[in-house]
């Protein structure tokens, strides 16, 4: 078979272009640490890869998420914290004013440290994430969320949601509790209280309620104690019925609970019995509702019973939004738990498809560079045929 010089030159050039091609190529790939150059190399392995790098970016931001989470849920545990630790002074000196030995003045000392426990709430509840923006604001976490007028009023202006953000997942956790929920709520179980109205003018006093008959029918409702006086007869009626003689110090039994007037009322003197969540549960108005009394002065028999019956019901109401934050407390413990036991399960996610990734993409080295010798050997070879091929013309013999 006769075989042209344009044959010869051409396969011999084709050959060098693949071996070189080759060559290249393992190089490429020695370079860049990846077998696959292009998806054409492992056209399975590549779709692979792709659904798990997807799968791990997404990892990625949840990881990013949880540490977001858990910044939050720290900074809210802090003022939480510091709102705890100062309503333990705030307990101990409502102790100290139901003293009947102080004086007005003692009193209005007392007033004076009660108004720097309600500013230093007011500035935990206002606190920000460093950022500016505020954590007890709910979704409106660009303005203040607790703000006073100009009367010591302080109000909630903050929405009733609580921040979310997605930790994994199937996980959408709360990382910012609303204000409201925290410094203007109770517990469901914070039972019941009793508060004198405020047109009171005798020197009616109260204790309790205490509860004797959780199965009672009438438990769970609310109930105003109305004091009639007339001549020298004094009655009491509960929620507009029968009434009843008023005898001090005696124990009324109503629906299940048990409170204990005493003192002597005027007409038209009422008390309100009902459950805490159902009366006012702002930590705030409470604050300063025990300012005000602490600060009036107690000369009359009326006065101080304003004042015992003040003292009574805000120490009430004080327990129950401290058992609140509490619990607040410690439902973000639980959150923060639950993020360092997520972040270990996200860490081993990711090492698995780290792994993965690694199996399908990563350049087994050993194999390559001896895969690069041959392609070597071979580029050689075939530059050396060429060049052995290109004097068998019968012009390099003239």
């Amino acid at each position: 078979m006769r075989i042209s010089s344009l044959t010869m030159f051409s396969q011999s050039a084709t050959s060098i272009n693949k071996q070189q091609s080759d060559f290249l190529q393992i190089g490429q790939k020695m370079a860049s640490g990846n077998r696959m150059l292009t998806p054409s190399d492992d056209p399975q392995a590549a779709t692979q890869a792709l659904g798990l790098s997807q799968s791990k970016a997404i990892t990625e931001q949840f990881a990013d998420a949880r540490l977001s989470a858990t910044n939050a849920l720290s900074l809210q545990e802090n003022a939480l914290s510091g709102v705890t630790d100062v309503m333990v002074k705030t307990k101990a000196l409502m102790v100290q004013a139901a003293n009947d030995t102080l004086s007005d003045s003692d009193r209005n000392s007392i007033a004076a440290e009660l108004r720097g426990v309600l500013d230093t709430v007011l500035s935990q509840a206002n606190a920000t994430d460093g950022n500016g923006s505020f954590l007890f604001g709910g979704y409106q976490d660009n303005s203040t969320p607790f703000v006073k007028d100009v009367a010591g009023t302080v109000a909630y202006v903050g929405d009733s949601n609580d921040r979310q953000v997605r930790i994994d997942s199937s996980r959408l956790m709360e990382v910012a509790n609303n204000g409201d929920s925290i410094f203007r709520s109770v517990q469901s179980g914070a039972g019941y209280l009793a508060e004198a109205d405020a047109g009171n003018t005798g020197s009616l006093t109260f204790a309790g309620p205490n509860v004797i008959d959780a199965s009672d029918p009438g438990y769970g409702l609310g109930y105003i104690v109305d004091f009639s006086v007339a001549g020298a007869t004094t009655t009491y009626s509960v929620n507009g019925g029968a009434p009843v003689a008023y005898q001090p110090g005696e124990a009324i039994s109503i629906g299940g609970l048990s409170v204990s007037f005493d003192g002597v009322p005027a007409d038209g003197d009422s008390v309100t019995i009902d459950k805490a969540s159902q009366m006012n549960s702002d930590i705030f108005a409470t604050l300063e509702k025990i300012i005000t009394a602490l600060e009036s002065p107690t000369q009359t028999d009326a006065e101080k019973a304003n004042l015992s019956n003040t003292i009574s019901t805000t120490t009430r109401k004080l327990d129950n939004s401290v058992d609140n934050i509490l619990t607040m407390r410690a439902s973000t413990g639980t959150r923060l738990n639950e993020l360092e036991a997520a972040d270990v399960a996200g860490d081993n996610k990711l090492l698995t498809f780290e792994k993965t990734l690694s199996q399908l993409v990563d350049l087994d080295y050993v194999k390559a560079v001896s895969e690069y010798s041959m392609r070597q050997v071979g580029l050689q070879a075939a530059q050396k045929t060429f060049v052995d091929l290109s004097k068998l013309s019968l012009f390099s013999l003239i």
